[in-house]
Parts: structure tokens; C-alpha cells; sequence
């Protein structure tokens, strides 16, 4: 009918690819066209998060929303890590797929930080020590106890988990660990566990299990050369403490 028209209201999810999808933000805020133009370093954090999302919500863009997720972890990514599937969800906009999406890239990352280190690299330091077991303990939320064997050589032959707990602790059975070390032929070991709390002084528990481990050691002939407590990005280590 001649003059007459019709409202059609916007639907959400028109709203949502209006105000939140990548492909509708001006050609210099996209971080997608932006990595392929300047390269993948060229992007900030926020950035690198919102590649992962692709679209934000009816409220946020993509970057927004990938700010907020860094701020609640105080913009620090070993903190980011240690979120679960489900504390990524709890934010607006993001789902099961967008938290999976977070959540490998941070895994393949921690992998590559792995294999960068390479096998055949020798442990000639606590630092070293730390390395290794900093990918399996950092951004964990409760305890758990690992050994590392080593060949005559000082080279990594396997990381082991030996036993998982809970934020308070965990038990590390000297049996098992030993009995691990001579599966595997190792001629030396380093224990290592992890304090979710971020202190890294060792309790009087985590002194007397070094202790009979460096004894029983002795008589195995399997050597114990440390003891990491790994808390975050910091770690203690007993031999460098002389406690070992």
C-alpha cells in the first residue's frame, strides 16, 4: 500500500555481528588483517585473544572482550592459563568453542615451549630443572609430584607424574619413584612438585621426603641431585640451598 511501510526490528544476532564480529570493524582495528600486514608480533594480547573469539557480544567487540578476560587475570598470561573451561565461560560472550579456543592455544604454546628445550639437552642447573618441569606444574591449582630422570650423561629421558592432590599437598611414595627410575634404566633423578599457593619456601614435609629420598638414593646408586618447588615463575631449589 502506497505510503505505508513496515519496522523490522534488528534480531540479536544481527546486533551481535553488528557490534561484536571482526568482519565488521573498520579495516584498522581488525587484528586478523593487521597480523597479515604487520605480522603476528605486531599485535597486542587483547589482540592475539580476539583472533581466537572472532566475535565478541552484543555489548563488546571482540578486542573488548579479550581486555576484560586479561583484566581479571591482571593482565598477566601465566595467570590467564590457569583459568578452566569453566571460569572462561562465566565471561558474556564467551562459549564452550571460545574457551576451547583459549585454552589450546595456550596448551600448544606450553608444548612448544617443551620441544624448544629438546631431549637431548643436558641439565647442568636448577634452571634447568625448572625448565622441564615448569610446563607440566606452573598453572596448576593443586598439587602434584614429578621425577625426572636422567640418563649417565645428565640428559632428560622422561618426565613421570608420580602422584596428584590436592591445593594443601599430595604424596610422593619413595617406592614408586625408585621403582620408576630403574624402569627406565635412569641413572640419576630430580624431583620436582608444585606449590599452587606461589610461596616457595618448602615445608617441613617437603625437607624430610628429600631427605629419605638422597638416603635411599644412596644405596640404589640412582643420585638425587635436587629437589624444584615450582610457584609460578619463581622455584626453589634444595641443592642450590645446600639442603641436598
Amino acid at each position: 500500500m502506497k505510503g505505508l511501510f513496515y519496522f523490522v526490528p534488528m534480531s540479536s544476532e544481527y546486533k551481535s555481528s553488528s557490534t561484536g564480529a571482526i568482519k565488521n570493524w573498520s579495516e584498522d582495528d581488525r587484528p586478523r588483517e593487521k597480523m597479515m600486514h604487520k605480522g603476528r608480533s605486531s599485535l597486542s594480547n587483547a589482540e592475539l585473544i580476539a583472533v581466537l573469539l572472532g566475535s565478541g557480544s552484543n555489548d563488546q567487540s571482540a578486542v573488548q572482550l579479550a581486555q576484560d578476560v586479561l583484566a581479571n587475570s591482571d593482565n598477566n598470561l601465566n595467570k590467564l592459563a590457569k583459568l578452566s573451561l569453566k571460569e572462561l565461560m562465566k565471561f558474556k560472550g564467551i562459549g564452550i568453542a571460545k574457551a576451547i579456543s583459549i585454552s589450546a592455544a595456550i596448551e600448544l604454546g606450553r608444548r612448544r615451549m617443551s620441544m624448544s628445550k629438546g631431549e637431548e639437552t643436558s641439565i647442568k642447573s636448577s634452571k634447568d630443572a625448572f625448565n622441564m618441569f615448569y610446563e607440566h606444574l606452573a598453572d596448576l591449582d593443586h598439587e602434584c609430584f614429578y621425577v625426572l630422570l636422567l640418563n649417565r650423561a645428565n640428559r632428560p629421558v622422561q618426565t613421570v607424574q608420580i602422584s596428584q592432590g590436592g591445593v594443601a599437598g599430595t604424596v610422593a611414595d619413595t617406592r614408586l619413584i625408585f621403582k620408576t627410575a630403574i624402569d627406565h634404566l635412569a641413572s640419576a633423578i630430580i624431583l620436582g612438585h608444585n606449590h599452587p599457593s606461589g610461596n616457595k619456601k618448602p615445608s617441613q614435609s617437603d625437607i624430610n621426603l628429600t631427605k629419605s629420598m638422597v638416603e635411599a638414593g644412596r644405596l640404589l646408586e640412582i643420585a638425587v641431585l635436587d629437589h624444584i618447588i615450582v610457584a609460578g615463575n619463581e622455584f626453589f631449589s634444595f641443592a642450590d640451598e645446600g639442603m641436598i
